[in-house]
């Protein structure tokens, strides 16, 4: 296993990558020397038009969720994100080379290029596939489990199916009386615990019980954890596949002695560098977009061209947040309202710049100014958040960094507006405070220019 910013990932996610393109250079290189004498280049120039066109190739699978294997995932819908990845790669290239005609492969190379990393690419995916439908690779895993957490813990591998890892079975208390129909083997007796794990050739338990005192079995885990078998507690499971905390299952002590949430001087002031270098960059880059936007708010409806409302920040104070104006003007005359779907209060305009994110530029105002970062969790309302921390356990704790404009929760939970959802964001929250660093910062402002692009999580 791999781990990347505290989740783990499976080797083979690795050999997928680098495999993929190793052939997709060795079908490029190939189809370049056949065709272009190279004499006239230099094996530096070779090697860098055909790593030009690799990694152009590998960014466009990856923006298209090409690396992102889902329950249920399908050789079809892979087939149609990989042509849809090889037309950007097409588009992107063509535009590259016009610009800089020196990379320019040749005639008719471009085109077998193409082709080469279409065949190359199809052939290797569908191999993966199906590895990865015949579990092979997985982690074969015990659940020694009691009440709900046995599906929950269940349903999050499934809904990963790529975490690299397979429940053989569960054992439950001899006291358990529940019908379960989970789809894997269920044994009732925790003296039988150490016997399985022999039996299915397993190395790993992983315990998911809803209540742990008076029931745990000390003594037949500390006998698997003498044998040589890892024992890993349910809740750390579930952060370490899926990139979040369980806030239903964890407890205050869980939170006090796990590693994790340093937030040292340095790693503050280097997200505060980065992040105020890549807010002013962005309002310069954005300036005309942002006068367009502008004339045409003002043109639309009545009202300011800016949005200003406080939201609560580090530490719990409050600071006034700017957007551009994307609601009518008397929007909130009778109080302060989650937005919803096909929210009849947003204008025409507010609704187009809305799916492109364009209203929140403004916003880097207060990146600059210093009441945000440019990564962090999104900033509330008092109203809400009064609300949300009598509600939601650890709430107050998501305030112990500074707000983003962009966080780890946004990217992986798609845009909410309940309380359920807000709990949902928050276990992403903790999360990124947990593992906080500069490096998935910049992680998180990659993948957000990806959720840009395909608009993805916006209402």
């Amino acid at each position: 296993m791999l781990r990347i910013f505290g989740k783990k990932y499976p080797l083979r996610k690795l050999i997928l990558f680098l495999g993929e393109g190793f052939f997709l250079f060795i079908s490029i290189y190939w189809v370049y020397v056949n065709q272009v004498q190279l004499t006239s280049h230099s094996f530096l120039d070779t090697f860098i038009r055909i790593s030009t066109a690799v990694t152009v190739c590998l960014l466009s699978l990856y923006y298209f969720d090409l690396y992102t294997f889902k329950y249920g995932y399908s050789y079809i819908e892979m087939s149609t994100r990989l042509f849809q990845a090889i037309g950007s790669a097409c588009i992107f290239l063509g535009f590259f080379y016009f610009l800089f005609p020196g990379f320019m492969p040749g005639r008719g190379v471009f085109l077998k290029e193409i082709i080469a990393f279409i065949v190359f690419s199809s052939i290797w995916r569908y191999c993966y596939i199906w590895f990865l439908k015949k579990d092979i690779g997985s982690k074969p895993i015990l659940v020694v489990g009691q009440g709900r957490r046995i599906r929950e813990l269940l349903n999050e591998i499934r809904g990963n199916s790529d975490c690299g890892y397979i429940i053989k079975g569960v054992i439950v208390p001899d006291t358990d009386k529940e019908k379960r129909d989970i789809g894997v083997q269920v044994w009732k007796g925790f003296d039988k615990i150490l016997d399985k794990a022999r039996e299915l050739h397993i190395d790993e338990v992983i315990v998911a019980m809803e209540e742990k005192r008076g029931i745990l079995p000390v003594n037949e885990l500390l006998q698997c954890k003498m044998q040589g078998l890892s024992v890993i507690d349910g809740e750390t499971f579930i952060e370490e596949i899926s990139g979040k905390l369980a806030i239903d299952s964890i407890n205050p002590s869980w939170l006090i002695f796990k590693e994790g949430f340093q937030k040292d001087r340095l790693t503050r002031f280097g997200k505060q560098v980065i992040g105020s270098f890549i807010a002013l960059l962005g309002l310069m880059i954005s300036l005309p977009i942002s006068l367009l936007v502008g004339i045409v708010i003002k043109l639309e409806s009545e009202g300011p061209i800016f949005f200003k409302q406080t939201r609560v920040g580090h530490d719990g104070k409050v600071f006034t947040l700017v957007k551009f104006r994307s609601m009518r003007k008397d929007a909130e005359k009778d109080g302060a309202k989650w937005a919803r779907k096909d929210d009849d209060r947003v204008t025409k305009v507010g609704r187009i710049i809305r799916k492109l994110r364009i209203d929140e530029i403004p916003q880097m105002w207060n990146v600059l100014k210093g009441d945000m970062n440019f990564v962090g969790p999104r900033p509330e309302r008092p109203e809400f958040v009064e609300s949300l921390r009598k509600q939601i356990r650890f709430y107050d704790q998501r305030h112990t960094v500074k707000p983003g404009i962009t966080g780890w929760a946004q990217i992986n939970y798609p845009y909410g507006a309940s309380i359920e959802d807000a709990k949902r964001k928050l276990e992403y929250d903790l999360y990124y405070i947990k593992h906080m660093s500069i490096l998935l910062d910049l992680y998180i402002i990659l993948k957000t220019v990806k959720t840009i692009l395909f608009r993805q999580g916006s209402r």
